[in-house]
């Protein structure tokens, strides 16, 4: 192929950030090094974020959001803004040849336009042979899903939420 590999998980159930962090946890095992971009995620206390200083240099995570979440319906311009710059990042660390580049969240700011699907394909094009990069996120474009390499739909059957059981630290987050 010559090219580096796209996994994309997708769908409306649990498991698409966490089976994209199994993958991280894989890679920094075997000693690769794996650069995570947030889209959309500006939450310091959850657990993958706080990890990062005991599984550095091989594990880098970088946050391009606000803490707050996105009102999806009318976006604030600092939402475009970090998004962007979340994706000039992203062109960057591929140059440093990752063997997993993650992009957590970008499938659901694409379906938003808060990232353009264009400019994601054009990123895609860039991945070196040694770099799988990961696209995370409810409701991926279409475009992406055919350009993928991979890709699991996340299918929710059932949830702890739908009984008010509230997100359980260091298990949802």
């Amino acid at each position: 192929m010559g090219k580096g590999m796209v996994y994309l998980y997708t769908g409306e159930g649990e498991g698409k950030t966490t089976n994209a962090f199994g993958l991280a946890l894989r890679a920094v095992g075997h000693g690769y090094s794996v650069i995570i971009i947030q889209f959309m995620k500006g939450r310091k206390y959850i657990g993958e974020y706080k990890i990062k200083d005991r599984l550095a240099p091989e594990y880098e995570i970088h946050q391009f959001g606000r803490e707050e979440f996105i009102d999806f319906e009318s976006p604030e311009p600092l939402d475009y803004e970090l998004a962007s710059e979340g994706l000039e990042f992203a062109k960057k660390a591929l140059e440093r040849k990752p063997r997993l580049l993650i992009l957590d969240e970008i499938n659901l700011a694409a379906h938003f336009g808060i990232v353009k699907t264009e400019d994601i394909l054009k990123l895609l094009e860039e991945i070196p042979e040694e770099t799988t990069v990961v696209l995370t996120g409810r409701r991926a474009p279409g475009e992406l899903v055919e350009r993928a390499d991979l890709v699991t739909e996340m299918k929710l059957v059932k949830h702890p939420f739908e009984k008010n059981v509230p997100a359980r630290e260091g298990v949802e987050y």
